[in-house]
């Protein structure tokens, strides 16, 4: 798909490879439940006791019970494009606990069915990389966003998405791929704060998509930080005034 093309969606529909890695044992556990452990981990600004979280690109809501037991939250608000996802969306919403309001909504994340300074948390976990209005996107996240609130982003970089394997098995617009540089320069332009503490590099196994870590198992390669091209970043962004 061209860049002309793409301009006329708000993202590039995955796969149906895709669609069906996101109900996988590897999906939930070692990609959404590891990206949401760490941005936890990165948010250093207290939180309201019942946050309300925005879900943006919440896919079949795998993410629901995720959030809900890190963050608990009194109402989780669930948006994406994809509407046969938003069906399975409803069903997930019904493994969160009794005292968390899910609501899912069919929206784009350029243009969020959400009013202004509404939420305390916005989740956009592996979203990104599928839309081709990214800067939109974002000015929609921090409007949404109460003053103070957070971006709770996790993101794979240019080079993870352009790897053969990656490329081979889902769709993006590659266009619009950044490295962590790139999508952190971008946050910080749109009007969020973050410092070294508040971002993460992970280097999973799942994201090194030319062995898997197969060679770093076997003990043939041993990467470095600051040597490496980054395939993941993890950033807790607070909105500015």
């Amino acid at each position: 798909m061209s860049p002309t093309e793409t301009s006329r969606v708000p993202y590039v529909p995955e796969t149906a490879f895709g669609i069906w890695f996101l109900r996988t044992h590897i999906w939930e556990h070692h990609v959404l439940r590891v990206a949401i452990d760490d941005l936890k981990r990165l948010i250093d600004t207290p939180l309201p006791a019942a946050p309300v979280i925005v879900d943006t690109g919440c896919g079949q809501g795998i993410s629901f019970r995720l959030l809900a037991e890190a963050f608990r939250p009194a109402r989780i608000v669930g948006i994406d494009f994809h509407e046969p996802s938003l069906a399975l969306a409803r069903h997930a919403a019904r493994a969160c606990p009794p005292h968390v309001a899910v609501d899912i909504m069919h929206g784009d994340c350029a243009s969020l069915p959400v009013p202004d300074a509404s939420a305390d948390i916005v989740f956009c976990h592996q979203t990104f990389h599928h839309l081709v209005e990214q800067e939109r996107a974002l000015t929609e996240f921090r409007r949404v966003l109460k003053p103070g609130g957070v971006l709770l982003f996790a993101e794979s970089t240019d080079a993870y998405i352009k790897s053969w394997v990656i490329r081979l098995l889902f769709r993006h617009p590659m266009h619009v791929q950044k490295s962590a540089d790139g999508y952190l320069d971008m946050i910080r332009h749109a009007g969020f704060a973050f410092g070294e503490r508040n971002v993460s590099l992970p280097y999973l196994w799942w994201s090194r998509a030319k062995d898997f870590g197969l060679f770093e198992r076997l003990g043939l390669h041993h990467p470095q930080p600051g040597r490496r091209r980054e395939t993941l970043v993890n950033v807790a962004a607070i909105r500015t005034p």
